[in-house]
């Protein structure tokens, strides 16, 4: 017996498999992840070619049979074609989603983390933004839905805040110059630098992307974010480090 249902989702993931199937991984906003067979989606006419692509958002309906899941049809609701015609915006995406892949789990509902993957995208795709910028206020947004937001509401020993505030890893918080003998390796941060991390930890997702940032912030907010990745999810994430090449 086949079991249909239909769900709105963004294809996070595609393998090629077979002379011109795929399977595909995809974030909907019902299921959480999902891994689904897509029949003939390599196929020049098949019906499924545009929803099957990485990036796109569309409504698919689905239906498990024999424990597997398959894309009967698709309707593309964003494809971010504009992604795909600028390497820059494209590693950065890629980049994100595979943070995305690597932290949703299967059959695990994050609304969240999808709402702030579409908006991620269609900064990206629609923005003039900094796709550096748009990227690292991804990662600590994202990292604070899953739980491992840094105490930004002032130094985490005393609450005293202070413009030349530092940043501990060790205590996943901001700290003050006063207070940095509970963490020798703090590193001092840029007054904006603590300001930008505040505004992406605690802003609504409608102002999220709300700011810009001087060339020394950006600096400091891709080192925090990248050794804060690290730590937190112990993996490193290198497929940005050729852009600097460019």
């Amino acid at each position: 017996m086949r079991n249909y249902f239909k769900t709105k989702g963004i294809v996070i993931k595609e393998v090629s498999t077979g002379e011109a199937d795929k399977i595909l991984s995809i974030l909907s906003r019902t299921q959480g992840k999902i891994s689904c067979f897509a029949r003939y989606a390599r196929r020049p006419k098949s019906r499924l070619v545009a929803g099957s692509q990485l990036f796109s958002y569309g409504e698919f309906v689905l239906f498990k049979s024999h424990d597997m899941f398959s894309v009967n049809s698709c309707d593309v609701i964003e494809s971010f074609y504009e992604i795909r015609n600028d390497i820059i915006k494209l590693s950065h995406a890629a980049h994100i989603m595979d943070i995305i892949n690597d932290v949703i789990q299967e059959g695990q509902s994050s609304p969240k983390s999808l709402q702030l993957l579409l908006n991620t995208l269609h900064m990206l795709s629609k923005s003039q933004k900094s796709p550096e910028l748009i990227t690292r206020i991804f990662e600590f947004r994202l990292l604070s839905i899953l739980g491992y937001a840094p105490y930004v509401k002032g130094c985490i020993i005393c609450e005293a805040y202070e413009d030349n505030m530092m940043f501990s890893f060790k205590k996943c918080a901001f700290l003050c110059k006063a207070c940095k003998t509970n963490d020798i390796n703090a590193i001092p941060i840029h007054p904006g630098t603590a300001k930008a991390i505040s505004h992406i930890v605690c802003s609504p997702m409608k102002e999220l992307f709300s700011f810009d940032v001087s060339p020394q912030v950006l600096s400091e907010l891709g080192i925090i974010s990248k050794r804060y990745l690290k730590d937190r999810l112990e993996k490193e994430y290198n497929k940005l480090d050729f852009l600097k090449m460019i």
